[in-house]
């Protein structure tokens, strides 16, 4: 039997997915678990800040601190038109508009009026170039532990996890601060934040843009050494980030990180331990239905997670709302 599968599933600690998952999380971290805002359309963030990046790179040749700066100000721009008329809804109903929202936007670049923009279905390639050409890194091969990776491979994985470091510490002490205070008050009891006379909705749109801007930057983590696909980023993603969140811990600043690490390990595991039973004929399905099976499997671990650990592992059970 090939037990290869073991090596690729460790490998994705250090893959641009898992870097780049990791960030998103973190964003929605501070959406649903700091500030208690159900948003289920951070996939609708991660697109608007992925294709104002890669657009405003391949199409219109901005250098790479300008397509940032549009990645930032495209989110920015999202989270405004998301958040007035909608944060004054609470719970499901706001829920509800978010994950409507994402799927706008996904359809909205599929269009085929403006596809010779967007890419309409194939989406964007090349938006590689301006990033690889900072690259400072000797052109080898680099050893790191289990992966072999050239310098452009290094060079994101690097780039991407000082990326995610300095948000989390970012947000460690954004929420330590009178700033955190509040939006943590919000989310235990917004009646009585507001009668205390500070602007709930404000403080709501901060909190919003911050998580979008975050969502933003990962998808440019993750389309650098690819391309950014629009159907990447339906409610798939939004379910996924979830799972993460909910497995590291949603109140949490470390949860996020470690979460996205496990999901994407573990989804790698069981993927290639369904492909080696199926290869040997030990379980009776075909190859086709192994890549449902394999999500099936993820959604019952995470049910047994809400139920016996609904805080998650680095997570404070008080904290815990979503399981009431």
């Amino acid at each position: 039997m090939d037990f290869n599968f073991i090596t690729l599933a460790l490998s994705q600690i250090l893959e641009p997915q898992t870097i780049g998952y990791a960030l998103a999380a973190l964003g929605l971290a501070v959406h649903f678990g700091f500030t208690g805002l159900l948003n289920f359309g951070q996939a609708g963030f991660m697109a608007v800040g992925g294709y104002s990046f890669a657009i405003t790179t391949t199409q219109f040749g901005w250098p790479l601190w300008a397509a940032l700066a549009a990645c930032v100000v495209g989110s920015i721009i999202f989270a405004l038109i998301l958040g007035i008329p909608t944060l004054r809804l609470r719970a499901d109903y706001l829920s509800i508009v978010t994950i409507a929202a994402a799927e706008i936007v996904r359809y909205t670049v599929k269009t085929p009026d403006i596809s010779p923009i967007t890419g309409g279905s194939d989406g964007i390639n090349g938006s590689s170039d301006t990033f690889n050409a900072l690259n400072p890194l000797p052109d080898i091969q680099y050893h790191l532990g289990i992966g072999t990776y050239n310098k452009e491979q290094l060079w994101i994985r690097i780039v991407g996890w000082v990326v995610v470091i300095v948000a989390a510490l970012v947000i460690r002490q954004l929420m330590r601060s009178p700033w955190g205070r509040i939006v943590k008050g919000i989310r235990e009891d917004e009646d009585a934040v507001r009668s205390l006379g500070k602007n709930v909705t404000w403080y709501k749109m901060q909190s919003l843009i911050l998580g979008g801007v975050l969502g933003g930057l990962a998808t440019v983590i993750v389309i650098i050494p690819t391309s950014l696909q629009p159907d990447n980023y339906g409610t798939q993603t939004t379910f996924f980030l979830y799972t993460i969140i909910l497995l590291g811990g949603a109140t949490t600043v470390l949860g996020p990180i470690v979460g996205s690490i496990i999901f994407w390990v573990v989804l790698s595991l069981s993927d290639g331990i369904l492909s080696l039973l199926v290869s040997n004929h030990l379980i009776p399905i075909t190859s086709i239905q192994q890549g449902p099976i394999r999500f099936i499997i993820v959604g019952i671990a995470l049910m047994l997670l809400v139920i016996f650990r609904p805080q998650g592992i680095f997570g404070n059970k008080r904290e815990a709302h979503f399981s009431a």
